[in-house]
């Protein structure tokens, strides 16, 4: 746990969070500031800053939010019409906490490319 990082606060209860589901892995809970009608973030229990952290020991991880991304996908009812899945790396790329967390967007039409 990173005491600075946000994330980090909110999987330790110490900030509040709406969370969705909550294992041993991840946590799901929706984006404060949200870009689609449903736009939750899957964030790891573990701190990683990045992806650029991840290594071959973390493939089940990342595995996993990818997972559980789908499942909140589909309990939010956007399964069949679709969404998005992202992963932003670096703050040229939208990365504006420093915990490797995956975006899960659905409900409205997505453009590409995106950004």
């Amino acid at each position: 746990m990173s005491e600075s990082c946000l994330f980090c606060r909110i999987i330790a209860g110490d900030v509040p969070g709406d969370m969705l589901h909550q294992d041993e892995v991840c946590v799901v809970l929706r984006d404060i500031n949200p870009q689609a009608p449903s736009h939750v973030l899957v964030v790891p229990r573990e701190h990683m800053e990045s992806l650029n952290e991840a290594s071959h020991r973390d493939e089940a991880l990342l595995g996993h939010l990818l997972r559980v991304g789908a499942r909140i996908a589909n309990d939010e009812g956007y399964a069949e019409d679709g969404y998005r899945t992202i992963i932003n790396t670096g703050a040229g790329a939208g990365q504006s906490v420093f915990h490797l967390h995956l975006h899960v967007l659905g409900g409205r039409p997505m453009s590409w490319p995106p950004g």
